[in-house]
């Protein structure tokens, strides 16, 4: 059997599941990416494999229990295990006041942020535990400890993603598993160009960094591969914060 590990890495097609996708893959992993557009997964994977990797592109949506169950299990019948899973795919939904928002918004914020998360760690956990080893990474926000203003379904599901991170590290814990969460601040990303609506807003927001920039979503991976690996070997139940000092204060 292979020593490489395998990683399985969801919401990987864009933005910090993509960049960890590189970051594990130069890491001589073996790597399977998941995500719902099939034509970039693909090239996704082909992008990996040239580079050498192992990699398979399985398409999935985490908001639907038969998806996550067939890409565990897809994962590991192609690999034979499970070592690392990064839990990336996330949705940042519609910006509004809170007298605003209404139910379909908080469900398509909440179907893949929190019902996603808990479904990917469900199956995860079911193989994971079963081996007696394991390391999970979930991906929080520096809006899972704040507040704010006009973002409030996006800020509790990142909340919740934290809450279940500690729960489920308790439980994995009989098992040699570890469960822990990586939140990272403003990052430069389609996403934050998406809340920031435009140049203007996007530098205004960035001066509040006391960095004075974004994040890059390499960084995001680095974080991520070190809470992953045996480095972090007696970490588990945390929230690494890599947002350049906003919760700092």
């Amino acid at each position: 059997m292979s020593s490489k590990p395998v990683v399985l890495i969801t919401g990987a097609l864009s933005g910090i599941g993509r960049a960890a996708a590189f970051a594990f893959a130069r890491d001589d992993a073996r790597v399977v990416v998941s995500g719902r557009r099939a034509e970039e997964g693909r090239m996704l994977a082909a992008e990996l494999v040239a580079l050498g990797a192992q990699a398979e592109f399985i398409q999935a949506d985490v908001r639907f229990e038969d998806d996550v169950r067939r890409l565990v299990d897809d994962a590991v019948e192609r690999f034979g295990r499970l070592d690392i899973a990064v839990n990336s795919a996330g949705s940042e939904g519609e910006s509004a006041p809170v007298m605003e928002q209404t139910p379909e918004r908080y469900a398509a914020v909440f179907d893949t942020n929190v019902l996603g998360t808990l479904l990917a760690m469900k199956h995860e956990l079911r193989v994971m535990s079963a081996q007696g080893s394991g390391s999970i990474v979930n991906i929080s926000s520096t809006m899972g400890v704040r507040g704010a203003a006009g973002a409030s379904i996006y800020t509790a599901s990142k909340h919740a993603v934290e809450g279940l991170t500690r729960s489920a590290a308790l439980e994995a814990a009989a098992f040699g598993v570890r469960v822990n969460a990586v939140a990272p601040g403003p990052v430069d990303t389609a996403m934050l160009d998406r809340l920031t609506a435009n140049a203007e807003r996007k530098a205004a927001f960035l001066a509040g960094v006391p960095l004075k920039r974004a994040g890059t979503p390499d960084e995001m991976a680095d974080a991520i591969r070190f809470v992953a690996s045996d480095k972090a070997s007696f970490m588990t139940g945390e929230v690494l914060r890599v947002n350049g000092g906003r919760t700092a204060s």
